[in-house]
């Protein structure tokens, strides 16, 4: 799952999850070296430090100026920093109430993962030595330590194993798909369709003169080449595959009048005057048929439900810790729109 996060290089679960945490009651009081409490669990000053210098080494990597202290920009920044430390000590405690566990084996496997995706050869899927070494490399210019690495990885794998267990029971009806189908047909057609070749130049003049030339028998990828000013088509030769309606108006009417091989007399569109063989017969309109996208339609719609049951879910978790969380003084996050991890 992703968050709306400032996203480290290393491509952990470092970030920022824009989520919106109650400012709870006077109790349980926050201790001189924390943060935050949440429930039962503490979000220490260090881990928002380490956290704050992560985002700031991300904006250098990515060469972006870091707020100044004081802007609104940086208040935002620690803000969004204290939300996703209260979201994941949210997240560890209520992963217990839907009986998941993570175990060092399951940030092992998810911290290979990680190794090989950014780091390894790409074609093996595992971290061999000189992967390692990258990696080892790439923790000590984010000034990371590996007891960071896993914490964060941790973090990550109960976030993904909430949203699987959360989303399980997601499925979509064939009336379902067959109404969003229905709703969207317009862009399961195909309009029709034909190769065609042109030259654009900017006058008439020229226009009528290449006219002339080409039907006394010159080639028409030479004078392609030679007169027009479309760049993404006089290398070959003038040449394309156009669909109706997706081109300018008087460019559509005569491309899709003209016989297969004839050549129309010089046309202007806004982008200047055209000359234009057609090339192949006019292909009819396709519609996709409901059984072609069937597949596509359901994966749409279940990740669509999982996002809506995902997001409610850590509304109400979010509502359910209110009086559970006290902050430090200066560190309470504002009251604001949540935004709900989602699936890769």
């Amino acid at each position: 799952m992703k968050s709306t996060r400032i996203l480290a290089v290393l491509g952990l679960a470092i970030a920022f999850a824009a989520l919106a945490a109650g400012c709870g009651s006077s109790s349980p009081s926050v201790g001189a070296n924390d943060v935050a409490v949440v429930g039962n669990c503490e979000v220490s000053k260090d881990k928002f430090d380490n956290l704050m210098s992560q985002a700031k080494k991300n904006y250098e990597a990515n060469k972006q100026a870091w707020p100044d202290t004081g802007t609104p920009q940086y208040v935002a920044l620690r803000k969004q920093a204290m939300q996703f430390l209260v979201q994941r000590c949210e997240f560890e405690q209520k992963a217990a109430d839907l009986g998941i566990k993570v175990n060092d084996s399951d940030v092992d496997k998810q911290l290979g993962t990680i190794k090989a995706q950014y780091f390894g050869d790409g074609k093996s899927g595992t971290c061999d030595s000189t992967c390692e070494k990258k990696f080892a490399a790439e923790m000590k210019k984010q000034g990371l330590t590996i007891d960071q690495v896993r914490d964060d990885v941790r973090a990550s794998v109960i976030q993904n194993k909430i949203y699987e267990k959360v989303t399980a029971g997601v499925t979509v009806s064939d009336q379902d798909v067959a109404a969003e189908y229905k709703k969207n047909k317009a862009q399961y057609i195909q309009p029709e369709s034909r190769d065609v070749r042109h030259i654009l130049v900017k006058n008439k003049a020229l226009a009528d003169q290449i006219y002339q030339q080409l039907l006394n028998g010159a080639s028409f990828a030479t004078l392609a080449k030679k007169y027009s000013t479309d760049p993404s088509s006089k290398d070959s030769g003038g040449k394309l595959t156009i669909s109706k309606g997706r081109q300018v108006p008087e460019f559509d009417k005569v491309a899709f009048k003209l016989k297969t091989h004839e050549i129309g007399k010089p046309v202007k569109t806004s982008y200047g005057w055209h000359v234009i063989q057609a090339l192949t017969a006019i292909k009819p309109q396709k519609v996709t048929k409901l059984s072609e996208v069937k597949t596509a339609i359901e994966q749409q719609l279940v990740g669509q439900k999982k996002q809506d049951e995902m997001r409610k879910w850590v509304d109400d978790t979010s509502k359910s810790f209110e009086n559970k969380t006290t902050y430090q003084v200066g560190y309470e996050p504002p009251a604001s729109t949540t935004t709900t991890p989602t699936t890769p």
